[in-house]
């Protein structure tokens, strides 16, 4: 018995060396880092932001955000989409034996394009799609863009959507550049399209499979409104060389000075793809390693296998930095592209590696000093966002984690940055909201991984 407790006690020595050991560790990298004088922006999340909205509205999937030159901040969300709001969410439900009719105050979606002020005020609230048909609201709209002159774009990730739209501030259409379902193929071409039945939802981080039954339009990710199994659904077929349309806009990003969008084209098509802001004309467009774009389906991205040669689903986005340089979100990849404004390709960096499922690079922004120091990841699938020295591309540390208190995240999917260096994030999945961080100014790096930017007294 003796020897028994010994031996017990011993173990428990050895665990608790263990466990200290691993700990020094960490503090020693920690302190090296801190030695090394390493600085980084330092944040901390409003929790009064933005103020609360009119009518009982409420946000769906929120998927995508930017801040245009009065620094507003606007968001694109699914309020409209039944895939994002379940009847637990809705005043009038959709689905069910009180479908369509009022059970309650609470809730009603609110219109998907949203614009607050600094101050967290709404500002206007408009989009959805055209009772005169004068344009194709996209079936699952993704990622927003607002240009010096306050015209606002809009992509879309939807089954059909091979388009973007362009509106003026209070909603006024003005173009659509290319076509929704552009990319519709005929039944053989089924097994082409890996992501025909995905609406931005990927419950699990699952991807359907080949030739699965799409949704109808206007519902798509909707277990009641699918078309079924075995009724002739539409397919559709990525062509990452098409110059007309596209396919499934993910994000756009304006190079005013250039009078290009850069298209990250995106869910089914492989591609960057500049063009004319004006026209909406396709300039030029490249693939991973600046090579021309296959459309061949990637298998499952695997940490321990050759790295990919060409972008996966969703190429999530392109933004370029004010010294012309290119980055590019290969989400599932967990990789960042780095390239020259002519496709040219620079270096790839990797980005927590064994994060699989929908990946670790969602989307990019930079910090707003002329030399833009710091690039900043926002990461659904870890719950971080992510900063980076953007010269040397080493990770400096990671704020925020998993959760539903301010600060925290479920599926941080977009990022942006305003005139003062505060940053603002969307959420997807059931997330459903938009935070904003104020910029606290650069400091001493003090915690390296899931930083928790709460207000300090």
């Amino acid at each position: 018995m003796r020897q028994l407790f010994w031996s017990r006690r011993a173990l428990v020595g050895v665990s608790f060396l263990a466990v200290m050991a691993a700990l020094g560790t960490g503090q020693l990298l920690l302190q090296k880092a801190i030695a090394q004088g390493k600085e980084a922006p330092r944040f901390e999340v409003d929790p009064f932001w933005p103020k609360p909205m009119p009518n009982n509205w409420v946000l769906g999937q929120t998927i995508g955000v930017a801040v245009d030159s009065r620094d507003h901040i606007w968001i694109v969300h699914r309020g409209s989409d039944p895939a994002a709001l379940d009847n637990t969410e809705l005043a009038v439900p959709i689905t069910g034996n009180r479908a369509g009719q009022r059970v309650g105050e609470c809730c009603n979606p609110s219109p998907p394009v949203m614009e607050f002020d600094q101050a967290g005020n709404l500002v206007s609230a408009w989009g959805g799609p055209s009772p005169t048909r004068e344009y194709e609201w996209p079936s699952s709209n993704h990622g927003i863009a607002v240009d010096a002159e306050g015209f606002v774009y809009i992509g879309g990730n939807g089954a059909g959507d091979a388009h973007v739209l362009k509106f003026t501030r209070d909603g006024k259409f003005v173009a659509q550049w290319g076509r929704a379902g552009a990319r519709q193929a005929k039944p053989a071409a089924a097994a082409s399209d890996p992501l025909a039945g995905y609406a931005g939802v990927a419950p699990g981080g699952g991807v359907p499979a080949a030739g699965a039954a799409t949704p109808t339009a206007g519902t798509a990710g909707s277990s009641a409104g699918a078309i079924p199994a075995a009724a002739a659904a539409p397919t559709y077929q990525a062509n990452s060389h098409d110059q007309e349309s596209f396919g499934r806009v993910a994000k756009i990003d304006l190079v005013e000075s250039a009078n290009e969008a850069y298209l990250s084209d995106g869910y089914l098509n492989h591609r960057v793809a500049v063009v004319d802001m004006d026209t909406g004309k396709i300039k030029r467009y490249w693939g991973a390693y600046g090579k021309p774009p296959t459309d061949e389906v990637l298998p499952p991205y695997n940490p321990a296998a050759p790295v990919a040669q060409q972008f996966a689903n969703p190429v999530h986005c392109s933004n370029v930095s004010n010294d012309g340089l290119v980055y590019v979100c290969d989400r599932a990849n967990d990789r960042i592209q780095i390239f020259r404004t002519d496709g040219t390709f620079v270096k790839e960096v990797f980005v927590a590696t064994q994060t699989l499922a929908d990946g670790s690079v969602w989307d990019i922004d930079f910090s707003h000093d002329p030399e833009q120091r710091f690039l900043y990841v926002a990461d659904g699938v870890n719950e971080h966002v992510r900063v980076f020295n953007r010269q040397t591309m080493e990770e400096l540390y990671n704020f925020g984690y998993g959760g539903r208190q301010p600060g925290m995240f479920l599926g941080v999917h977009s990022i942006a940055v305003d005139s003062k260096g505060n940053i603002y994030t969307t959420e997807t999945y059931t997330g459903k909201r938009l935070q904003k961080f104020v910029n606290k100014g650069v400091g001493p790096v003090s915690t390296v991984n899931a930083a928790m930017p709460w207000p300090t007294p």
